[in-house]
């Protein structure tokens, strides 16, 4: 049967496209333009700039290179990881129900524990819209909409929702586009002799944050996710099958379906990954069994 599942993805892949604007789309893109409009306003200052901004470049040139060689510390992907989310429940809030944010908490930590990351702490939220989606920022804070919550059949599923945006988080898949973009920007500041004085490496994080959680991450990224995302189920004790099955479901719905627009938009379509997957794991883990946890799922009412 799981093999048969691969199968349909091939003929489902036919059926992707990107449907048209809607609410949670709308709301990142439009916290996306805020955040990129005060990023580009300049800074109110007392004091006059000095003339000669030499040594402010070398503070430049000093810290780029800091970031080049060995990226973002613990407490800056925290930070990061913070305002980003920070900017995502400014757009959406969660849903007011304490008991099924515990219960995501409980699950998303418990699979957190078996990707190597014990430096964060990890956080877990259900966001209050119909939208089709999860997102992941640095330091450990994870989101899934309550429209995928609803198509969700058991903990096993909901364990591999989580365990895929967790492995972008293990494997820094948005510090290293952070990164990238902070450099080139740094480095266009410092070639228009327009540094900033002050944190100039990462000072526009904020913006390019949020742009990147409207946009999500190239391809390669996801499937990556996808793929670790599966072994951190398995070793969580889950049916490793979950994140597949909650593919299969995403790829059977309509492709003009206006709740999953910024899903393609930030995601391969399910029928893709759907694909890959079935090419990477190539049954490796038919042998692997676990369980569904279908009894203790928290249903939404």
């Amino acid at each position: 049967m799981k093999r048969k599942m691969i199968a349909m993805a091939v003929s489902l892949v036919a059926f992707s496209g990107v449907a048209g604007a809607f609410d949670l789309g709308k709301a990142l893109e439009d916290r996306v333009k805020q955040e990129l409009e005060k990023k580009t306003q300049p800074a109110q200052t007392t004091e006059p700039a000095p003339a000669d901004s030499t040594a402010t470049k070398k503070i430049d040139t000093r810290q780029l290179g800091m970031t080049l060689l060995t990226g973002y510390s613990v407490e800056e992907e925290v930070r990061i990881g913070r305002q980003v989310a920070g900017n995502m429940l400014g757009a959406v809030p969660l849903v007011r129900d304490d008991k099924l944010q515990n219960y995501v908490n409980l699950v998303g930590n418990w699979v957190a524990l078996q990707s190597g990351r014990s430096d964060i702490s990890w956080h877990f939220g259900v966001l209050d819209t119909e939208d089709i989606n999860a997102f992941a920022a640095p330091g450990g804070y994870i989101f899934v909409t309550k429209g995928l919550y609803r198509r969700l059949n058991n903990e096993a599923e909901l364990a591999g929702v989580l365990a895929h945006e967790i492995a972008h988080v293990t494997q820094k898949h948005h510090l290293k586009v952070l990164r990238q973009s902070s450099v080139i920007g740094a480095l266009g500041q410092a070639a228009s002799k327009k540094a900033a004085g002050s944190d100039p490496v990462v000072q526009n994080l904020i913006g390019n944050g949020a742009e990147i959680m409207a946009r999500g991450l190239d391809k390669n990224a996801e499937y990556e996710a996808d793929r670790i995302g599966m072994v951190y189920a398995a070793r969580s004790g889950y049916e490793p099958w979950g994140l597949p099955s909650v593919l299969q479901d995403l790829a059977g719905l309509p492709a003009k379906d206006s709740r999953t627009g910024l899903l393609y938009k930030t995601h391969p379509h399910p029928a893709e990954r759907l694909a890959a997957l079935g090419e990477a794991v190539d049954g490796r883990l038919d042998a692997v069994g676990g369980k569904d946890a279908a009894s203790r799922f928290y249903r939404l009412k």
